[in-house]
């Protein structure tokens, strides 16, 4: 730990209290003068339940400071780092006020048994804590980046292994300003060379074996020389914001969650589906039924066509339902033109001017029209609204096992490869939109993907 991280970290629990008593202060003299915080209105009546100042500073400032240090403790906001994201900072800085709010109502109304003496007083005094607390957290962490800019402070790396360090974790060495990078060396013996001649406070090890020598002794000396060890995760080093460090029993685990699309990801990810999914019955009811009509008087029955995909998971097989737009043995001449194929890149059979194609179905797949009655499959669960293409069978046997990952999560109507490309996409660049969708999703991601969907369906951009 850098001296500069110890008193920075230090200096954080004054500057809180020092927030805290400013903005009661300020907060008594407003509701004494009978002023207001909203500008032109005066809705105040003179204030009479007032403690005097001295009474208020110690029955009520100084345990309020106190309060307010432990939430922001219990919040990690006086760990002994650098300097940590000032948007986190503020976030929990806010939720500490918040906190300290509930704790105050809750000791009069609870213990004290009678109502606070001014609401108002209790409002301002929340807000300018937030206010006051934040902006010297503000400046600090001002002073302390200008700190590091200048020297003080700076943690010199090393990383050592046989293995050079990623280009990724070597540019965010270089590029942040906590950091001094020294480079990278292959052994213990070239460490200790370098030692001599320059401080170290963290050695980054890149291919850790603890039935290695070579990594027992490193941690050895390590230990015994108070520098600081660490190594990164020699898997799973591509998708980083996937990795939880957890504990089983005492020891710590890291482990590897495939999307954030468990737990209440799925939860709310099922119930924005099914609410969407509703309301877009609604909408399109009419619309699908002239659909229907449509394509009945065209070519005639059926005018519904099922086809059957591989679901989540890869194993079980869904239905999809789609508009007809295909002859009625369209599947049984799909063998005779698999030379007209213009996929070649995969497993998927696409092909130009299909003339499967009804004249009806040309109108519909254009606009993909076809898909509308997907929206049954979304609110049956077979499908999610988002997310990657549910595939045929036969295509799905000669997918390698890198592009069975698309089957962590259930495959939707529309995905992250539909609105960046549709049938212009060659095939791994469609695996590789849906596998960043997998890892990164959110439902403002979904929101963005469904915009975009009509987007591209107006642009009529990529359609066969």
């Amino acid at each position: 730990m850098k001296r500069s991280e110890t008193v920075f970290g230090a200096v954080r629990i004054p500057l809180d209290a020092l927030a805290v008593a400013a903005a009661m202060l300020l907060s008594y003299r407003l509701r004494e003068a009978n002023i207001d915080l909203v500008p032109g209105f005066q809705l105040l009546d003179p204030a009479s339940t007032l403690p005097p100042i001295g009474v208020y500073f110690t029955s009520f400032i100084v345990p309020s400071a106190i309060a307010f240090i432990c939430f922001c403790g219990s919040l990690g906001l006086y760990g002994l780092e650098s300097t940590r994201s000032a948007w986190k900072e503020t976030g929990r800085t806010i939720l500490a006020g918040l906190l300290w709010l509930v704790g105050i109502m809750a000791w009069y109304f609870l213990v004290q048994k009678q109502l606070f003496y001014s609401r108002v007083l209790l409002l301002h005094t929340t807000f300018f804590i937030a206010l006051f607390a934040s902006l010297g957290r503000a400046a600090l962490t001002v002073l302390q980046r200008s700190f590091l800019q200048s020297g003080i402070g700076v943690r010199a790396v090393v990383s050592v292994g046989r293995q050079k360090l990623a280009a990724t974790t070597r540019a965010t060495l270089e590029r942040d300003v906590r950091y001094n990078y020294l480079g990278h060396i292959s052994d213990l013996t070239a460490m200790i060379a370098l030692a001599e001649k320059q401080d170290l406070d963290l050695v980054l090890q890149t291919d850790p074996n603890p039935d290695s020598e070579d990594t027992l002794l490193l941690i050895d000396h390590c230990r015994s020389h108070h520098i600081g060890y660490a190594f990164l995760p020699p898997v799973f080093a591509d998708v980083p914001h996937l990795l939880t460090v957890e504990r089983l029993g005492l020891l710590p685990m890291i482990r590897f969650q495939p999307t954030p699309l468990d737990g209440w990801g799925r939860v709310s990810k099922r119930i924005f589906d099914v609410v969407a999914a509703l309301i877009g019955t609604l909408i399109l009811a009419v619309p699908m039924l002239i659909v229907a009509l449509l394509v009945l008087i065209d070519d005639g029955r059926p005018i519904f066509y099922v086809s059957r995909r591989v679901g989540e998971e890869g194993k079980k097989k869904i239905p999809v339902f789609k508009f007809r737009s295909m002859i009625r043995d369209a599947d049984a001449r799909k063998a005779e033109l698999l030379a007209r194929n213009h996929r070649t890149d995969g497993p998927l059979f696409k092909m130009k001017n299909d003339p499967r194609v009804t004249r009806i179905g040309k109108i519909l797949r254009r606009w993909s029209i076809d898909e509308w009655p997907q929206i049954f499959n979304v609110l049956f669960g077979h499908v999610s609204l988002v997310g990657p293409r549910p595939h045929l069978p036969e295509e799905v046997k000669r997918y390698t096992s890198y592009q069975h990952r698309v089957f962590a999560v259930r495959p939707g109507v529309t995905g992250l490869a539909q609105v960046s490309g549709r049938s212009d996409l060659t095939f791994n660049e469609e695996v590789a939109l849906d596998l960043k969708y997998i890892e990164e999703w959110s439902l403002l991601l979904d929101i963005w993907i469904l915009w975009r969907t009509f987007i591209v369906v107006l642009g009529r951009r990529g359609a066969d």
